[in-house]
């Protein structure tokens, strides 16, 4: 993903198509996440839902060898995203319904995903200054069915009979001020981080990083995360969800705003890069804590799907459009990334008046 941009505008994509691209793939997050979760929370086939949705997310993804032009390579890549928002939360689910709810064992398990994009940012870069920009899908056709593969290992949990509030819905969930403010939050957040995975990567290209440089800033910024995995759930018990994700927005903030005005130094760049680890090691370990303790075992699949569908959905859609619309083939990259940080404090803003023991 954060090779898309490179590879678009080696397609001879403008920024404000390619935005576009962003956000129509990313809409496929809307709709996508909740089928899939009703099918696992209904069947009780997690594993099944996750090992078709990576096959086809393979199939789909492959398309992009094949076809050109605008329209076509959208498609693929909605169909694409369709399929991928059937992964993402029953690994979720999966891995914490496997830890039995303990966060410093969630994250010592995520972390693993972050070594592997580490390890594959770097790769990548690499791959695209001894070849082209079309590297980075093929690498990423290898780790997609790499997946399916290793999904084919996994062993389906034993599925709990649960009785308990079988007559409610999860509407009595959703319909309260703090869910409400957790889901304007994370909408604001991830439109934050459109210019971010637009452009970022062509952003330091333009300043004449080379492509293996971009890829250890990435990687950096992933190693950063690594590091805050290990030690957010003492970090959260320490202070809480609500401050955990309104300290750690906030610093997203700053990361936006040094990308606006100071990415040309390598010092401060490395810094924003660093931030990652709150950005979204902490905002996402915190987030995943409050959802399955709001949600509990019987919502669980529907509560991530409702939690990527508005945050990653909605306002990943929006962040891509707007960082294209404003990315002006690289002549706006200062006023996107200060708008970025602008929506970051607002993030952090829907939280201030939520209860801290609500989250």
């Amino acid at each position: 993903m954060p090779y898309l941009g490179v590879f678009l505008d080696g397609r001879g994509f403008s920024s404000s198509e390619i935005g576009e691209l962003f956000a129509l793939i990313t809409v496929a997050r809307i709709a996508g996440p909740n089928l899939w979760a009703v099918l696992a929370d209904k069947t009780g086939r997690a594993l099944k839902v996750l090992q078709l949705g990576a096959l086809l997310t393979f199939a789909t993804f492959c398309l992009v060898f094949f076809v050109e032009g605008f329209w076509a390579l959208t498609l693929s890549l909605a169909l694409m995203m369709m399929f991928w928002t059937a992964i993402l939360p029953q690994i979720e689910g999966l891995t914490l319904n496997c830890v039995l709810g303990h966060t410093s064992r969630y994250g010592r398990i995520r972390l693993w995903g972050s070594i592997g994009y580490i390890l594959l940012t770097i790769f990548t870069g690499k791959m695209i200054d001894m070849f082209s920009s079309e590297a980075p899908i093929y690498v990423g056709a290898i780790v997609l069915f790499s997946l399916f593969a290793i999904t084919l290992l996994l062993k389906e949990p034993p599925r709990e009979k649960n009785t308990d509030h079988q007559h409610l819905s999860i509407w009595h969930k959703i319909n309260t001020p703090v869910f409400y403010a957790f889901l304007m939050s994370v909408a604001l957040l991830q439109l934050s981080f459109g210019a971010y995975y637009g452009f970022f990567a062509l952003y330091v290209l333009d300043l004449g990083y080379s492509g293996q440089a971009t890829g250890w800033l990435i990687a950096l910024g992933v190693l950063a995360e690594v590091i805050i995995f290990l030690q957010a759930g003492k970090l959260i018990t320490l202070f809480g969800v609500k401050w955990i994700l309104v300290i750690s927005i906030l610093l997203t903030a700053l990361r936006w705003y040094l990308l606006a005005v100071a990415a040309n130094s390598p010092a401060l760049l490395v810094l924003s890069q660093m931030l990652h680890a709150f950005s979204f090691g902490m905002t996402h370990a915190a987030s995943m804590h409050f959802i399955h303790h709001y949600f509990g075992k019987k919502f669980q699949s529907q509560g991530q799907a409702i939690y990527i569908s508005v945050g990653f959905g909605v306002g990943g859609a929006l962040g891509g459009y707007g960082a294209g619309y404003f990315w002006q083939q690289g002549q706006g990259a200062e006023l996107t990334f200060t708008l970025a940080a602008v929506a970051a404090v607002l993030s952090a803003l829907s939280l201030l008046f939520v209860s801290s023991k609500r989250m």
